[in-house]
C-alpha cells in the first residue's frame, strides 16, 4: 500500500503548471502540499463530481495538463465519467484514483465493493487504454514522469492507506477557488 500523503507528495513534485481539481480525501493532502494554489481547483460538497469537472477544464483549456485527484468512492458514484472521458479523448487529461476501500472523509465506512473492484480494469473496459494501478510507492514515483508525458486520457488507481500524518481539511469555496483559476489563466 502507498501511503496517501506520500503520493501526493511525490504528484505535487511533478505538476508543473498543470491544474489540479482535488476532492475528498485528497482535497486535505493536497491542500497541504501544493505549492501552487492559484492551479488548484478544490471540489467539496459534489462527492463523484470531479472528474466530470476536469474534463470540462480538459476539454476547455487543451494546451494545460489537467488533473484529478479522485476517491474510490466518489468515482463509484459517477463511474458513467470513465465512459464520456474515454468518447472525448482529451490528450490533457489525468485522472489519479485513491483507492482506500473506505470513504474516509466521511467516517469510514466501507466501499461497495471494497477488495473485490479492479477500477484501472473498469477504466480499461470503458476505453481509456493508458490505464494502471500502483500499489508500491517506489513503482509509482518512478512511473510518475512518463505518466505526465503520455497523451491522455490516462487513469492511474493508487491503492492507499492512511497514516497519522492526514491534515485537518480546510474548507475553502470552490467558487472563490474557480475564480482564482480564472483569473491565473487569463494572464497568459
Amino acid at each position: 500500500m502507498i501511503p496517501a500523503f506520500d503520493a501526493i507528495r511525490a504528484i505535487e513534485r511533478q505538476r508543473g503548471d498543470a491544474i489540479v481539481v482535488s476532492t475528498m480525501t485528497p482535497n486535505s493532502y493536497w491542500k497541504a502540499a501544493s505549492t501552487n494554489h492559484d492551479l488548484d481547483l478544490p471540489v467539496y460538497g459534489g462527492m463523484g463530481k470531479a472528474s466530470s469537472v476536469a474534463l470540462g477544464l480538459a476539454l476547455a483549456v487543451p494546451d494545460r495538463k489537467i488533473m484529478v485527484l479522485d476517491g474510490d468512492g466518489g468515482l463509484l458514484m459517477n463511474l458513467g465519467s470513465l465512459v464520456t472521458i474515454a468518447e472525448q479523448r482529451p490528450g490533457n487529461l489525468i485522472h489519479v484514483v485513491f483507492e482506500d476501500g473506505v470513504y474516509f472523509t466521511t467516517g469510514g465506512q466501507p466501499v461497495p465493493g471494497a477488495g473485490n473492484l479492479d477500477l484501472a480494469g473498469m477504466a480499461r473496459s470503458a476505453g481509456i487504454d493508458e490505464s494502471y494501478e500502483y500499489s508500491d510507492l517506489e513503482d509509482f514515483v518512478t512511473a510518475l514522469p512518463e505518466l505526465l508525458r503520455k497523451s491522455g486520457p490516462v487513469f492511474v488507481c493508487l491503492k492507499v492507506n492512511h497514516g497519522d500524518d492526514v491534515p485537518p481539511l480546510e474548507l475553502e469555496s470552490t467558487g472563490d477557488a474557480m475564480r482564482r483559476l480564472a483569473d491565473k489563466l487569463s494572464e497568459g
